[in-house]
């Protein structure tokens, strides 16, 4: 289930499908059981990419859990 597009706000940002799949991964670290959180925090990171305040791999470096 999605509640949020984040997969169509990733394509308009031209986020390639391997960038988008570490996103999300980093991001399900974050969040592992809250699916809503989870999803929100992905289309947040991509709308931002796409309005040119960050790029991907920034977004990935600074909320990578370690």
């Amino acid at each position: 289930m999605l509640y949020f597009n984040f997969e169509e706000v990733a394509l308009e940002a031209g986020i390639p499908d391997d960038k988008l799949e570490e996103l999300c991964q980093v991001i399900r670290q974050a969040f592992p059981k809250m699916i809503m959180m989870y999803e929100l925090h992905v289309l947040r990171a991509c709308m931002a990419i796409k309005n040119g305040y960050i790029k991907i791999d920034d977004v990935i470096d600074k909320i990578y859990v370690r």
